[in-house]
């Protein structure tokens, strides 16, 4: 998640937060639920970052993982292929 989009979410759940107070000291309801729908809307957004977040971390670490196979293959194929070969003449 970039800086800019978790300051965009902490910004509107902040605003979601003073409008909950605001409409329930007012007796503003529908200015209480307006910030409940912006906090929760902020909340699925970092949410939904911090999924995607994960998401490529886990990619980048099957990535390593893979690599690190194919060297293990191809370092077994390698002394596999120079034992075939026998000692050097």
């Amino acid at each position: 998640m970039g800086f800019d989009e978790k300051l965009q979410n902490k910004a509107q759940d902040a605003a979601g937060r003073a409008k909950e107070f605001i409409g329930d000291k007012t007796g503003d309801r529908d200015l209480q639920a307006e910030g409940t729908a912006d906090r929760t809307e902020a909340g699925a957004r970092d949410l939904g970052e911090k999924v995607k977040d994960a998401g490529e971390d886990l990619q980048a670490k099957a990535r390593g993982v893979a690599d690190a196979a194919k060297d293990m293959i191809d370092d077994t194929q390698a002394k596999k292929a120079a034992e075939d070969e026998g000692p050097a003449v």
